[in-house]
C-alpha cells in the first residue's frame, strides 16, 4: 500500500445544538408514548428557533397511542429545559417559549401492515438502512469494544464531555450548544497513525467583564478546553505537538442555540452514525418507534455488523438491509467487508453466517433487541453507536458470546 498520508475526519456535535434538541424532544415523546403503551406507533418530528425576545417550539406527525392523552408540550418543555435551555440568552429559555403542535393518528393504511403483533409483521415503510463496525478503536483502551470508526468515537467522546464539564460545573461559563471535529491521519494498511486536526466549537457566556479583550477570553477559553476536554479524551498517543488544535475558530460563540441556528429533527444523520466512514439509507432515528425500520433495522444491522467483527470473521463489516412497506423478510440482505476478511474466510461465508444466525424481519429485530421499551431518549445525542450497552441502554451494542461462538463455528 502507498505510504501517502491519507486523512479521515468525522464531527459530533452537543446535545443542546439546535438540531440535537429537536431530536432529543421528538424522543422525549416517543419515550413517552412507549411509557404507557409498548405498541404506540409515533412518527414525531420537531422544529425549534429562538429570537432575542422567545422562542418557539413546533411539533408535528403522527401518534397512535393508548389512553391518558399525553401533554406533549410539557414533555417538549422538559426535554429542552433537561438540556439547559433554561435562559432566553442561551437562544431558548423551555419555561416561557410557545408550544405549537400538530400531531394527527397514524394512517390506517400504514397500520394494517404493522400491526399484526406476530412475525408476520410488516416493515412500516421501505428504505435501505446500514449498519458498520471496524476494529479501528479497538487498540486504544479508553475506546475497547466500541467496534468504531475512530474519528466518529473521538469526534462524538468529545462532545459527550462537553456536556459532562458543563453539567458538572467545572465549565460554568459554558452554554448547551457545540460541536466537535476530528481527522485522523492514516498510515500503510489503513492503520490509524496519529489525530491530524482536532475543532471544538463551545457556545459560552459573555466574558469581556473579566477580561481585557475578545483575545484574553478567546485564550482562556482554549486553555480551559484542552485541559478539561481535549486532554482526557483524545489518547495521549494519538496527539502531539503537530496536532492542529482550534478552539472557537471565529473567536467568539456567545449566541447560539435556535436564536441563532433554527433546529429540525434528522439533520444530523451521519453524527448519530459512524461520522461518514460508514454509509448511510438516509433514514433519520429520533423520533420513530421501532417498527420503523429505519430505527430498528439500522440498529440490528449494527448489532450484527458488530458481531461480525468481534467474531473476527474481518477487520470490517458493513451490512445493507432493504425493505418494503407491509412485508416481513428484507427485500435484499447484503454483507461487505472490504476486503478485510480473516485468512481462509470469504465474504460470501460470512454473508451466509450472518443469514443463519440473524433475523433480520422487524418483528424479530423488535424481540431480540427487546424495543419496545422507554430507551430511546439517551440515544438523542452523542451517537446511536459505540456506547456501553448497560441498565438496558442500547442493546444493540451488547455483545452475545454466543453468536459470536455460532459465527465463528458455522
Amino acid at each position: 500500500m502507498s505510504s501517502e498520508r491519507l486523512l479521515f475526519t468525522s464531527e459530533s456535535v452537543t446535545a443542546g445544538h439546535p438540531d440535537k434538541l429537536c431530536d432529543a424532544i421528538s424522543d422525549a415523546i416517543l419515550d413517552a408514548c412507549l411509557s404507557q403503551d409498548p405498541n404506540a406507533r409515533v412518527a414525531c418530528e420537531t422544529m425549534v428557533k429562538g429570537t432575542e425576545v422567545d422562542s418557539k417550539i413546533i411539533l408535528a406527525g403522527e401518534i397512535t397511542c393508548a389512553l391518558p392523552e399525553i401533554d406533549y408540550a410539557s414533555v417538549a418543555r422538559n426535554a429542552a429545559e433537561s438540556i439547559g435551555y433554561t435562559d432566553q440568552a442561551f437562544g431558548m429559555d423551555a419555561a416561557t417559549c410557545e408550544v405549537e403542535v400538530m400531531i394527527t393518528t397514524q394512517s390506517p393504511e400504514i397500520s394494517q401492515g404493522v400491526s399484526q403483533g406476530n412475525f408476520d409483521q410488516g416493515a412500516g415503510d421501505q428504505g435501505l438502512m446500514f449498519g458498520y463496525a471496524t476494529t479501528e478503536s479497538e487498540s486504544y483502551a479508553a475506546l475497547k469494544g466500541q467496534f468504531m470508526p475512530l474519528s466518529a468515537s473521538l469526534s462524538q467522546s468529545l462532545t459527550r464531555r462537553l456536556t459532562e464539564v458543563r453539567e458538572a460545573g467545572i465549565l460554568p461559563w459554558a452554554r448547551p450548544d457545540g460541536k466537535s471535529q476530528v481527522t485522523i491521519e492514516y498510515g500503510a494498511y489503513a492503520k490509524p497513525r496519529r489525530v491530524w486536526a482536532v475543532v471544538i466549537a463551545i457556545q459560552h457566556d459573555d466574558m469581556l467583564d473579566r477580561f481585557d479583550s475578545e483575545e484574553e477570553e478567546h485564550a482562556f477559553i482554549e486553555s480551559e478546553i484542552m485541559e478539561h476536554v481535549i486532554t482526557p479524551i483524545i489518547p495521549a498517543e494519538l496527539i502531539d505537538s503537530k496536532t492542529d488544535i482550534i478552539v472557537n475558530g471565529t473567536g467568539r460563540f456567545v449566541q447560539g442555540g435556535p436564536h441563532a441556528d433554527a433546529g429540525i429533527t434528522g439533520r444530523k444523520i451521519i453524527v448519530d452514525t459512524y461520522g461518514g466512514m460508514g454509509r448511510h439509507g438516509g433514514g433519520a432515528f429520533s423520533g420513530k418507534d421501532p417498527s420503523k425500520v429505519d430505527r430498528s433495522a439500522a440498529y440490528a444491522a449494527r448489532w450484527a455488523a458488530k458481531h461480525v467483527v468481534a467474531a473476527k470473521l474481518a477487520k470490517r463489516c458493513e451490512i445493507q438491509l432493504a425493505y418494503a412497506i407491509g412485508v416481513a423478510e428484507p427485500v435484499s440482505v447484503r454483507v461487505s467487508t472490504d476486503g478485510s476478511t480473516a485468512p481462509g474466510v470469504t465474504e460470501e461465508e460470512i454473508s451466509r453466517r450472518v443469514r443463519e444466525h440473524f433475523d433480520f424481519r422487524p418483528r424479530a429485530i423488535i424481540e431480540n433487541l427487546d424495543l419496545l421499551r422507554p430507551i430511546y431518549s439517551a440515544t438523542s445525542a452523542g451517537g446511536h453507536f459505540g456506547r456501553m450497552a448497560e441498565n438496558g441502554q442500547f442493546p444493540w451494542e451488547q455483545l452475545d458470546e454466543g453468536l459470536i461462538m455460532a459465527l465463528q463455528q458455522s
